[in-house]
Formats: structure tokens, C-alpha cells, sequence
């Protein structure tokens, strides 16, 4: 009795110390635009449960357990300091500071920590507008995101979407679409409508929407719009001349398009090439949701092994380009029921990673099979190194990269032998390495990735439009 007593009793105390720990994380956020993450887990706007999950996650890449007990002391520094946007992770600060053998308070160490945070304190942000050029499953997880990114009202703001108006309720129909998601679950926060001006206001943010076919007759400028980034994910138009039309329009500055890009247009995975993106570039193509979930592991792995080539096989659930039931379908094998059919078909992943690393240009192949599941998909990639390797220290590797190295952002790391596809249902790294199921022997290895192909995909699209706009904020502590 004494021990179920001392379990429940710690579990209350930790609830009252996450419950302290929300109005800190918040202010945090809207006064000074500062993220508050958990081994690059965001805890804003989350509730207990969800921050206590968080600091319990930390034990499937951590050999040990993480309690807000050893956060919290963190937080309270962190508030005291007079911080510049950023992202500040208080549970690898807690980490180290449990690590640190110089005697240092707690004070101390958050300060040496954040030194760089606190001179990075330069003034205000500029603000980017923002235009959603399509509505559909992207476009609709993209004003969630940048919604939830308005923080203090600084940064990047939605201020437009534009669509073909499909008849009578379609303002309300959109909304309704935006605060319902069968597979994300109900937006965080509140949606209204203003019929007249049409517009959806989402946490107090007035989103116009405009009405048209044709890009080329939009005048954004009119909606108070300008030097916007337009952000289109219908995937009509991927050549810079298709696209250009956006640039054309009064108000429009810059596009991104999510999906893969064609001729010369730049196709970036954020975190391995995005150091390419220049001034000078105002139309940038995203890639595709596989290629942002294979193209992070390839290079770590390439960077640290070598890879001789590989195959990339992608299961993946099926899409709006695949019928319901069985009816005509201009490519092969998709005209079948995808809720009811493994559908084989063609990936464009394997070429397009080398775009993204012309080192392995040549080097891949790949194919695809879709899945009657509405979300989360799975890359397998088949390879053959350069040099051998033991399944622990690969492993170890790949736990590492997703914890220290510059792709922190981009691969995630799970040890779970009961880990299905919907455990990464909202994943916001673009792929989570599933240690149980790696296998390796000597220079061969088969690496097991999933990925999010539509919230995951969508934070490497907000990374683009992050750099982009000049807010893409530092991550402390530095590796």
C-alpha cells in the first residue's frame, strides 16, 4: 500500500508542477516569441498529460527518465531571462545540467547556457505575410500551423487563402474543414465566419478568402496584402512558368511549391540543402513528403558510411489521387478502390533525393505501394555501404544525428517494439527512425523510416517559409 501511495503521490506532484509550469510556457511564447521544447518537442499551448508525455518520451532515446521536476527549475531561469526569439529546449538543458561536474547553480548554468539568446535580443520582428494558394489536405495543415505560429503577432501571418468557390455554404464548408480533421482531430482553438467580408477568423486571426480560378487575375494588394510569400499546394503548376503567373500579381513577392518541381526550379529539403536558397530565388519547390523522409537519413548515413546504392521502397496510405472505388483513372493501377487494395506504383523519391544530394545521383531506385491507411507512411531503404558497421553502432549513429546534429529537426528517433503507424500520427520531423526494426550486416543494411506525409511534410514546408522570411529562430542549447 505504501508504494501505490508513493507512485500516486509523485504522479499528483508532477501534475501540479506541469500545471505551474503552462502560463510560464505561454507568456514565454506570446511576449517574446521564445518555443519551449522537450528534446525538440514543443510544449506550447499543450496540456499536462501532454507535457508529462513529452518528458516520458525522452526515455526511448535517453538511457534514463525525465521528470519536469528537473525541468521546471530550468523554466523558472529561462523566464527570468531577457531572451530574443528562439527555441529553448529545457530538457536537454536538464540533461547536461544533470551531467555538468563545475559545481554550477542551476542560475548559473541556464545563463552560461542562454548567453547567446539573451545578446541575440535585438528588437522586433518583421512580419511576412502569408497566402494559402489551395485549400485542400496541405494547405489546410499549413494555416493550422502558421495560426499556431502567430505567437505574440510578430513573424509570419496568414492573411489570405485563395480557392474556386464550389456553390452555396462554401465559406462555411471550408471553415468546417479547418476546425475538423478526421485524421489530425479538431483544430486548437476557435474558428468563425464573416459572411459578409468572407473571412475565417481563427484565434483572432482574419483570414480573407478570395474567390478565383485563375491565378492571374488575383490583385492581393487590394486586401491590404504585400511582398507576400504565396504558398500554393495544388500541384497545377510546378515549372517557374506556371508559377511565375503568382509572381506577376500585385502583392506577391516569393513562391513555394509543395510538391516536386520541374525544369530548374530548386527542389529543397530543409535541413540538407536549404543552404541553397538565395536572394535571388523567388520560386522554391518543396519536394515531396517522401523525399523530405528519405533524403535526412541518406545523408547522415552517407556522411558517416558511405553509400555504394539502394533501394527505396515506399509503403505508403493513399491519397485524393486515388478513387474510393474502382472507376477510370488516367494512371495504372490507381483507378482501384483505395480503401480496399495494396495499389504498386511509380515514386519519383529516388530521383528526386538526388537533387537533394547529386552524390547519389544514379546510386537509387525506388517504387511505391499504396495502402488502404489515410496517413503515415513508411520508407524502407535497402542499402549497401561503404564501410561495415555493427547494428549497435548504427543505431547509436542515427540516435545521435536525431539528437545533436544539425538534422535534429528533420529525423526523429524511436526505440518501441510495439510501434505501429499510427503512433506517429502529427510527427512534425519529416521521418522517425524505428531502431527495433533496423537490420544490419556488415556493409548491408535495411533502415525502417516513418513519416508523417502530411504533418511532417508541412513543418519542412514552414521551415522553408521560416528561412525564407527571416524567421526561422536559433535552437538553444548549441550542440
Amino acid at each position: 500500500m505504501n508504494k501505490l501511495e508513493d507512485h500516486f503521490g509523485r504522479w499528483k506532484n508532477r501534475e501540479e508542477i506541469a500545471e505551474a509550469m503552462i502560463p510560464m510556457i505561454g507568456k514565454l511564447y506570446r511576449e517574446k516569441n521564445v518555443t519551449v521544447t522537450v528534446y525538440s518537442r514543443a510544449l506550447v499551448n499543450k496540456s499536462v498529460i501532454q507535457i508529462l508525455k513529452a518528458h516520458r518520451f525522452v526515455k526511448q532515446i535517453e538511457d534514463a527518465e525525465l521528470s519536469v521536476v528537473e525541468t521546471f527549475p530550468v523554466l523558472q531561469e529561462v523566464i527570468r531571462l531577457d531572451l530574443g526569439p528562439s527555441r529553448i529546449d529545457i530538457g536537454k538543458i536538464a540533461v547536461e545540467y544533470k551531467k555538468d561536474n563545475r559545481g554550477l547553480s542551476i542560475e548559473e548554468f541556464v545563463r552560461a547556457e542562454l548567453e547567446e539568446a539573451v545578446s541575440n535580443n535585438g528588437g522586433s520582428l518583421n512580419q511576412t505575410d502569408v497566402v494559402l494558394y489551395g485549400f485542400g489536405r496541405i494547405g489546410r495543415i499549413l494555416a493550422r500551423l502558421l495560426i499556431e505560429k502567430t505567437g505574440s503577432g510578430q513573424g509570419l501571418r496568414l492573411k489570405a487563402i485563395v480557392v474556386r468557390e464550389s456553390g452555396k455554404g462554401d465559406l462555411q464548408k471550408r471553415a468546417s474543414l479547418l476546425r475538423r480533421d478526421s485524421v489530425h482531430g479538431p483544430f486548437s482553438g476557435t474558428i468563425a465566419v464573416d459572411e459578409e467580408d468572407s473571412a475565417i477568423i481563427a484565434n483572432g486571426n482574419y483570414v480573407k478568402v478570395i474567390y478565383s480560378s485563375d491565378p492571374s487575375t488575383v490583385d492581393y494588394t487590394q486586401y491590404g496584402i504585400n511582398n507576400a510569400v504565396l504558398i500554393d499546394n495544388t500541384g497545377k503548376w510546378r515549372d517557374a512558368d506556371g508559377l511565375g503567373v503568382h509572381l506577376s500579381r500585385p502583392g506577391i513577392e516569393r513562391v513555394i511549391l509543395t510538391a516536386p518541381g520541374k525544369g530548374n526550379l530548386k527542389n529543397i529539403v530543409h535541413g540538407v540543402n536549404s543552404d541553397l536558397i538565395n536572394d535571388d530565388d523567388k520560386i522554391i519547390s518543396a519536394a515531396s513528403c517522401t523525399t523530405n523522409a528519405i533524403v535526412p537519413p541518406l545523408k547522415a548515413l552517407n556522411d558517416k558510411f558511405g553509400i555504394v546504392n539502394g533501394h527505396v521502397e515506399t509503403v505508403h496510405s493513399y491519397t485524393n489521387d486515388q478513387n474510393l472505388l474502382d472507376n477510370f483513372h488516367s494512371g495504372p493501377r490507381r483507378g482501384r478502390a483505395a480503401p480496399l487494395n495494396m495499389v504498386i506504383t511509380e515514386t519519383g523519391a529516388a530521383t528526386a533525393a538526388a537533387k537533394a544530394l547529386p552524390e547519389l545521383a544514379g546510386r537509387l531506385t525506388g517504387n511505391s505501394i499504396r495502402v488502404p491507411t489515410p496517413n503515415v507512411s513508411l520508407a524502407i531503404l535497402n542499402l549497401t555501404l561503404e564501410k561495415e558497421t555493427t547494428l549497435e553502432e548504427f543505431n547509436d549513429y542515427l540516435r545521435w544525428v536525431s539528437l545533436h546534429s544539425p538534422l535534429q529537426r528533420q529525423i526523429d528517433f524511436i526505440r518501441s517494439p510495439d510501434a505501429v503507424s499510427t503512433d506517429f500520427v502529427g510527427s512534425r520531423h519529416a521521418s522517425v527512425i524505428d531502431a527495433e526494426a533496423t537490420i544490419v550486416n556488415g556493409k548491408h543494411c535495411v533502415l525502417y523510416v516513418w513519416y508523417d506525409n502530411e504533418f511532417g511534410y508541412s513543418c519542412q514546408v514552414m521551415r522553408i517559409l521560416q528561412q525564407i522570411s527571416g524567421v526561422e529562430f536559433p535552437s538553444y542549447p548549441k550542440d
